[in-house]
């Protein structure tokens, strides 16, 4: 690795950095705290970066203290493992302050969890952020040795995103004209997601497919080597059309032969890791299964409502619950089921006594007891506190047999909750 090149991209994001306009997030760094950052791509992780490096700006540091290093540039997206110390030297020979690190996208560089833990020993500042879940597991944990605070960065909640559109909520929004715009502003949340970039983009479903096509390419088939891209393909495809439903890997894989694509088991159930990896699907388990059918039949959620969306014709009912997923995903994590056991309740939160089902419209007698039933069924099994049904734009109160309440809202409302 050149030296003159790192010394140029080191002083290229140095203006970049405190120059750059930002929305905001709301997220609290704590005082000399390190972190490792994991998300999608474009989900906001550099953004927070850069809200980081501003915050110290303002606190006194200089902008020449701030090594900003985002290994996708091309410059330097070869650098290995045992040059990445090239860096604090290239910092070094420009002046004498104690850097301070931003990392991005650094889970190109296999290995990079040693070096950051090393720059943590030695007492250096550093923020890294990747888009691979790996950086996520037990064995980067322990090689970082709680030396780091280990985040997930999600795209834009639907709060964030009215605040994005300069849309902000006042104390009474619920009560006033603002409630309309609010509501015609999920509509595009709804459909196209959460991305940051894309709140300015006017043509989404472009800009959706040219993200989908880059994580695709960069962060499943090269990082992992596939050959076999049309069976890759239509397995996306497939857990697509299956969201909302409990699906078995041998269903996936028949699903994809019977499009005359060759494939088997043991391929999918890499192509599902791979693709959680890469932060595209999130996966939840049926509480009441046994061991092995935990890990063989899930459901397979998008991480955002835009990039489910390019897969769908008819997309209203799967969008309504996929939000829905990401939403108590985000709150919960692996505190998050669903309940499949002569009872099929969409979402359970076992910790909190809450059960939820999603529904797009309670539009008859039928459609409004087959949820309630289901609701009050699992309040037997298991003694629930609190039930809610998430609907498109229905909102009403249902009092059960045993006297509780099923609170039916809207999912926006919901979700400013």
């Amino acid at each position: 690795m050149d030296m003159e090149i790192l010394r140029r991209v080191i002083l290229e994001y140095q203006d970049i950095v405190s120059q750059i306009q930002l929305v905001k997030r709301p997220f609290t760094f704590e005082e000399h705290g390190n972190y490792v950052f994991v998300g999608i791509r474009q989900a906001g992780k550099s953004y927070l970066l850069y809200q980081q490096a501003q915050q110290l700006l303002q606190s006194g540091h200089a902008k020449e203290e701030f090594v900003y290093v985002n290994f996708d540039d091309e410059r330097i997206n070869n650098i290995r493992k045992d040059e990445l110390d090239l860096i604090i030297q290239a910092h070094r020979t420009l002046n004498d302050h104690q850097p301070i690190l931003f990392l991005d996208e650094i889970q190109n560089v296999e290995g990079w969890e040693h070096f950051v833990r090393r720059l943590a020993n030695q007492k250096y500042q550093v923020y890294v952020t990747g888009s691979n879940a790996k950086m996520l597991s037990r064995d980067i944990a322990t090689v970082l040795g709680g030396r780091f605070w280990i985040q997930n960065v999600f795209t834009y909640s639907f709060a964030e995103y009215l605040e994005a559109c300069q849309i902000p909520l006042r104390n009474n929004w619920q009560s006033t004209r603002q409630r309309e715009k609010i509501a015609q502003t999920f509509n595009t949340y709804f459909y196209y997601g959460g991305f940051p970039e894309l709140v300015n983009v006017t043509d989404k479903r472009s800009w959706l497919n040219g993200i989908y096509k880059k994580i695709l390419f960069n962060d499943v088939i090269v990082r992992n080597g596939i050959r076999n891209e049309e069976a890759l393909r239509m397995t996306i495809r497939r857990l697509a059309d299956c969201v909302k439903q409990p699906t078995s890997y041998n269903r996936i894989c028949n699903l994809v032969k019977s499009t005359g694509i060759n494939t088997n088991v043991q391929t999918v159930i890499s192509y599902v890791k791979y693709l959680r990896e890469s932060c595209l699907i999130f996966a939840l388990e049926n509480y009441a299964s046994k061991f092995v059918e935990k890990e063989t039949v899930k459901k397979h959620y998008f991480i955002d409502n835009g990039l489910l969306n390019i897969f769908l014709t008819e997309p209203d009912t799967s969008l309504l619950e996929n939000l829905c997923a990401i939403h108590l995903y985000q709150k919960y994590g692996e505190d998050l089921y669903f309940y499949n056991k002569d009872i099929e309740v969409d979402f359970l939160v076992p910790a909190e006594g809450m059960a939820i089902q999603a529904c797009f419209r309670m539009g008859d007698d039928e459609t409004t007891k087959r949820e309630v039933l289901a609701l009050e069924k699992i309040d037997k099994a298991l003694d629930i506190q609190h039930f809610l049904i998430i609907t498109r734009d229905q909102e009403d109160t249902i009092i059960t047999k045993s006297g509780k309440t099923i609170r039916i809202i809207p999912i926006w409302k919901w979700l400013l909750e």
